[in-house]
């Protein structure tokens, strides 16, 4: 039989091509995970035209700076390693330079009420190396006070915010027998760790301040 060179090629049918698309795509949407950043777990402050200024005592305040050159500086010294910056904050906080008896904050505690539930490896610690006169008065009181430049870099703020954070869990976790990993993983849903979780952070809340970045970055 011979070849008909006229015959017409067979068309394929693209009528369900859309549907069979559309399906791929719910399916996709249906079943990605799309990752999601988090960012910091931190409280905002308030609009500024409701900051109430409250007077603080120049040695209950540890200065931190990173400068635009991503230099990191503690009361105007540079800290070449940030592992020093967990000691220089845990220090700062557990000083006990001038403990009262006025109670403050959620636990209504006052410094001297919170330095006799520490542990003896913590009162021994403090009185022996800390009780400075020109650090904080007690743990009530300081605050560490972060302070970047316009052309300072996320990730650096996010290391100089991971060291003071883990100086707050060393102590916390100290207190109630535990590491700062232990500490920082304890489950709050789970009665008996959600009272370590409070027991560890009785009367030393964490006090860190962000600053207004500068304009111009620092040397």
């Amino acid at each position: 039989m011979g070849y008909n060179k006229k015959r017409q090629s067979q068309e394929v049918n693209a009528g369900s091509m859309a549907d069979i698309a559309f399906l791929l795509l719910i399916f996709f949407l249906v079943t990605t995970q799309i990752a999601t950043n988090k960012g910091l777990t931190m409280i905002l402050p308030p609009p500024k035209e409701d900051n109430i200024d409250v007077p603080l005592n120049e040695r209950n305040v540890l200065k931190i700076q990173v400068n635009s050159a991503d230099k990191v500086q503690i009361e105007e010294e540079p800290v070449p390693n940030l592992d020093d910056i967990d000691k220089i904050v845990y220090d700062f906080v557990l000083n006990f330079g001038e403990p009262d008896d006025k109670k403050r904050g959620k636990s209504n505690m006052s410094d001297r009420e919170t330095f006799q539930t520490l542990p003896a490896t913590m009162k021994n610690y403090i009185t022996r190396n800390l009780s400075r006169d020109d650090s904080s008065e007690g743990p009530s009181k300081a605050v560490v006070s972060v302070k970047t430049d316009r052309g300072s870099g996320y990730d650096m703020f996010i290391k100089v915010m991971d060291e003071i954070n883990a100086a707050y869990y060393r102590i916390y976790g100290e207190r109630v027998g535990l590491t700062a990993e232990e500490y920082r993983k304890l489950n709050r849903n789970d009665p008996r760790q959600r009272l370590l979780y409070e027991k560890g952070k009785l009367g030393i809340n964490k006090g860190i301040s962000l600053a207004e970045p500068t304009a111009v970055g620092g040397s």
